[in-house]
């Protein structure tokens, strides 16, 4: 059985990974709209991805005779000055939610609770992986500056991202 502060914490954990695919959605809308198929493909598969974690604490939490309580989704914004600040907003989100996985870790050590730090492991390779790559595009959006073929360039470069388990 699961602590019941743990399951809270889990839950928390659930609606800020629902949020994080709401927050990628919404940013898939705006590259939409900005004609960037390539920027608006690496949205939507980041958007399912963040549905998969959030789903795969789900199941953890029953799993473990826990009760699931889905919140209340705060709206995310749905307009970028440019798409450089879009993924700035999508690093500094992934550094969010880095934090909010160090906090549950932190939590599963104060209450003993081995079988939700493994878990959570992954996570934490995950979010490693997830900082790296936004990390990346800011840095190549950041190199191009203005230049709209360096745009296109890397909206061609996005739009080959395929979903990998």
């Amino acid at each position: 059985m699961i602590s019941q502060k743990i399951e809270k914490a889990l839950n928390n954990q659930i609606n800020e990974e629902i949020f994080s695919y709401y927050l990628y959605l919404s940013m898939q809308a705006y590259f939409e709209h900005q004609s960037l198929s390539g920027f608006a493909n690496w949205m939507n598969l980041q958007a399912r991805e963040e549905q998969e974690h959030a789903m795969r604490i789900f199941r953890y939490l029953i799993d473990r005779g826990g009760k699931v309580e889905l919140e209340k989704i705060e709206k995310p914004k749905s307009d970028w000055n440019s798409p450089l600040n879009a993924f700035e907003e999508a690093y500094e989100h992934e550094q969010h939610i880095t934090s909010k996985i160090n906090e549950l870790i932190d939590l599963t050590t104060e209450e003993n609770d081995k079988a939700t730090a493994q878990m959570l492991d992954w996570f934490v390779e995950e979010q490693v992986e997830e900082e790296a790559t936004t990390e990346e595009i800011v840095c190549k959006l950041n190199l191009i500056g203005e230049s709209g073929s360096g745009l296109l360039a890397i909206d061609r470069q996005l739009d080959q991202r395929e979903l990998t388990d």
